[in-house]
């Protein structure tokens, strides 16, 4: 596996991380948690040196999944983790609304600490932008835990362009992290350009649309009632027959290639910015292994024209998110 640095921070990591999200949270029933262990370290053995978790995932069970299985590299792993929910620390409670005040970020990561079996967070990202705490604030209380050697580098999640900025004011920003693919492009007009000037890397989550750009599921697929896309705008039924026009342009493109859909649609985010590095999580071992060989897929300059006037014809529908969070998000 080829390694990326992300911006100018110095924090290399394998080319395609691992989004760990998915094997207990938020697509239907936790895997097995043997199995789970396994696949982490299968990722592991394949080359991945960079895994993706947060508080909010269970909450708590995911980062307990990541600690336990990447506990016998940890030197070897780069672990990132989410904080910014309101989250009872003592139960796992959801509570309403976020929480970022300096207090909580440090008992918060006292406790993800212990569950991730480490000593430092080497990324630790705010998950969501809390709007009644100042991001310098939150900066500051970051660089605090980074003074005290319990964190090593800062991220945000789903932040606006303006934010990142007076973040990175106060504390050096390595990695903004927020949904970014073929059907997802927000990004581009202002948070990328943002980084690339302030030499901040990119880590787009769900860089294959929640499973859709794989070319698996179709206005037929059904999903399970604890799996979150059942609510999600752009997988209605009548949404996935339009936006499976975006599907065919990536079969199409990976036919040539002797390639998938799904690397196809990895290989894209690569070819933009050296500094991007896509976190794709499945539950699937062999999914793992075709995640992993989109690090090996080219994409030519011929490619990319090919790819941006097809798609620049193809409206996507539906919004992304439910419309309570996507207003969290570009604050």
């Amino acid at each position: 596996m080829r390694q990326r640095t992300l911006g100018r921070s110095g924090l290399e990591v394998s080319a395609v991380g691992y989004g760990c999200m998915g094997l207990d949270y938020g697509y239907g029933p936790a895997t097995d948690r043997a199995f789970g262990i396994a696949i982490i370290r299968a990722a592991f053995e394949r080359g991945v040196t960079f895994f993706d978790t947060a508080e909010a995932y269970g909450p708590f069970t995911n980062e307990l999944l990541v600690g336990e299985a990447l506990a016998p590299f940890r030197n070897d792993v780069v672990i990132a983790t989410k904080f910014g929910w309101n989250i009872d620390q003592k139960t796992g409670e959801r509570l309403p609304g976020l929480n970022s005040r300096p207090e909580h970020i440090k008992v918060v990561t006292d406790g993800m600490l212990k569950r991730l079996q480490t000593d430092c967070i080497d990324l630790l990202y705010q998950h969501r932008v809390d709007p009644v705490v100042p991001i310098e604030d939150v900066a500051g209380a970051v660089k605090e835990l980074v003074r005290e050697g319990k964190v090593k580098h800062f991220g945000l999640s789903e932040a606006g362009a303006a934010t990142i900025r007076r973040a990175h004011a106060v504390q050096p920003v390595t990695a903004v992290q927020s949904e970014y693919s073929l059907w997802t492009r927000d990004p581009e007009p202002e948070v990328l350009p943002t980084c690339e000037e302030l030499g901040i890397g990119f880590v787009p989550w769900s860089p294959l649309g929640q499973g859709f750009l794989t070319g698996t599921i179709d206005a037929t697929t059904e999903f399970g009632t604890n799996d979150f896309r059942t609510s999600f705008p752009r997988f209605t039924p009548e949404a996935r027959v339009a936006n499976l026009a975006l599907v065919e342009l990536l079969k199409r493109i990976a036919t040539r290639k002797q390639a998938t859909p799904a690397q196809i649609a990895l290989a894209w985010l690569l070819t933009q910015k050296p500094w991007i590095v896509p976190i794709p999580g499945t539950t699937k071992l062999h999914r793992l292994e075709e995640n992993l060989g989109a690090a090996g897929v080219e994409i030519t300059s011929d490619d990319l024209r090919e790819i941006e006037t097809a798609a620049a014809k193809i409206r996507v529908q539906g919004a992304r998110l439910p419309e309570s969070i996507l207003k969290l998000s570009y604050r």
